[in-house]
């Protein structure tokens, strides 16, 4: 397999992974609803059930009932935390007494570090040198002094590849790995038990796995149930990639939703192919806009790639109107910096 992060991206999918059905199997692990359901039991104790919530004034602009699923409310303020938590509480113990190790410059940082911690297993996590303080700290908060690294792909990789190196420990991906899809398909798993009767759901896509656990968990229940993906203009490779066919790479990388500048993995590509109903497009103006909107009508903090889905359905308001809308605000990590680019990029 081609090798792939955070950051960087491969040109061609791999054949390690076939759909059949409603399971998607790779070389190790078939993603299913069952999955996803143990992965549920596994980190029940590790992780937040996170709040379901209605903004009144939302949902009269919208002319639609919008359900949010608040995981700026989950530990580490992301749903990372349920990848993470369940990558390394499948690991052997064999696995686990090495330590993990991941690169990353957002959440999956913090989360993995965390889940590590609880485990009471050693973790390594290269980040790269112009990573946000804010993430850097939330590492450090963990007990983790991160190994800094160059901000380009290939030398975040060469970085976890010596760590692999020196000392035997599993790689965990922030999103290329069926342990963390299963994970991240919890957050879904939850609100389609606590909120009946859904027409669509809406989430974020960056590397593509909290989409591609959201698609195996909301189809496998229901069908019938509308999913659509949310993605910067900026940052459009899965929309490109859904239109050529072929895993694209970004082709540029400064888009406010810093989350979401990833391209999507050899895993998470085949299973969006298959099953996402469309990829909605925003501009900068509108994400700053929704995040704004959240804090203020809907009293929720959220990282501008928490609040792309947001404006995807004010951007298509006649397509969603009268429904039963799910929402998933993927974080809630928005630093003093990014709030004030926001209201300028709102503005403007």
């Amino acid at each position: 397999m081609a090798a792939e992060n955070e950051v960087g991206c491969v040109n061609n999918l791999c054949c390690d992974e076939l759909f059949k059905g409603d399971v998607f199997l790779t070389r190790n692990f078939a993603i299913t609803l069952a999955t996803i359901r143990e992965a549920a039991k596994r980190i029940h104790d590790h992780v937040v059930r996170t709040p379901v919530i209605q903004s009144q004034a939302l949902n009269k602009e919208l002319g639609a009932q919008v359900f949010f699923k608040c995981e700026n409310q989950q530990h580490v303020g992301a749903f990372k935390s349920r990848g993470a938590c369940n990558a390394v509480f499948s690991l052997t113990e064999d696995e686990a007494a090495a330590g993990v190790v991941a690169h990353s410059s957002g959440n999956h940082a913090a989360a993995l570090a965390r889940a590590a911690q609880l485990r009471g297993i050693a973790s390594h996590i290269v980040m790269p040198h112009d990573s946000a303080a804010v993430k850097i700290d939330a590492v450090r908060g963990y007990g983790v002094e991160p190994t800094f690294c160059e901000p380009d792909s290939d030398s975040r990789q060469a970085a976890a590849d010596k760590v692999i190196a020196d000392t035997g420990a599993t790689f965990i991906h922030p999103f290329n790995d069926a342990r963390v899809i299963a994970g991240q398909g919890t957050a879904v798993l939850e609100l389609l038990e606590d909120v009946a009767n859904l027409d669509t759901i809406v989430v974020p896509v960056g590397g593509g796995g909290l989409l591609s656990g959201t698609l195996i968990a909301a189809k496998s229940l229901n069908p019938e149930i509308m999913v659509f993906a949310a993605e910067p203009e900026w940052a459009d490779d899965a929309f490109r990639s859904l239109t050529s066919g072929t895993i694209e790479s970004p082709v540029r990388h400064d888009t406010i939703a810093d989350g979401l500048r990833t391209c999507l993995g050899t895993l998470t590509f085949p299973i969006v192919r298959e099953l996402v109903d469309d990829v909605l497009l925003v501009n900068e103006q509108e994400i700053g806009a929704a995040t704004l909107a959240m804090m203020f009508q809907a009293k929720v903090v959220a990282e501008p790639s928490g609040a792309v889905p947001l404006a995807a359905l004010r951007r298509n308001n006649d397509r969603f109107a009268g429904q039963r809308i799910g929402v998933v605000v993927s974080g809630g990590n928005l630093d003093p910096s990014t709030l004030q680019r926001l209201i300028t990029v709102s503005t403007t």
